[in-house]
């Protein structure tokens, strides 16, 4: 029997402040930024910096989770899997984007001031497909 993996693993810095919105259901459900940074140098000896931007989306507590402790600028730890999503505009125009829907959220860096920030990974509930937005 053949099955597949689609797991993704990042580290790097919150881009924007998560925003959490709550589908009609009443299902919470937040969205952010990540940015991931390597450095390399090429052959002549010039270093090089390039950065990837990666959305995330997380469901349910993991949710809350995220909007009540993650700021821009924090680094974070996310694994998830990888979800291709498409949508046509108002005006007829198709689109699709590539988001991180997030399992597990883990703060790493330097500890911020916050009442009872959770200490290890935080898991999420399966996540829903319907979105508010």
């Amino acid at each position: 029997m053949s099955r597949g993996l689609n797991k993704v693993m990042i580290i790097g810095n919150v881009g924007r402040d998560p925003e959490m919105r709550y589908t009609p259901s009443g299902r919470s459900v937040t969205t952010f930024t990540v940015a991931t940074s390597r450095s390399w140098n090429s052959a002549d000896g010039e270093r090089h910096t390039e950065t990837e931007w990666f959305n995330i989306v997380a469901w349910g507590n993991l949710a809350e989770i995220c909007k009540q402790y993650l700021t821009k600028g924090q680094q974070v730890y996310i694994e998830g899997r990888l979800q291709t999503r498409r949508w046509e505009d108002s005006e007829g125009v198709k689109h699709s984007g590539v988001e991180i829907v997030a399992s597990e959220m883990m703060m790493l860096g330097e500890r911020r001031e916050t009442a009872n920030p959770p200490s290890e990974a935080i898991e999420s509930e399966e996540a829903e497909d319907e979105y508010p937005f």
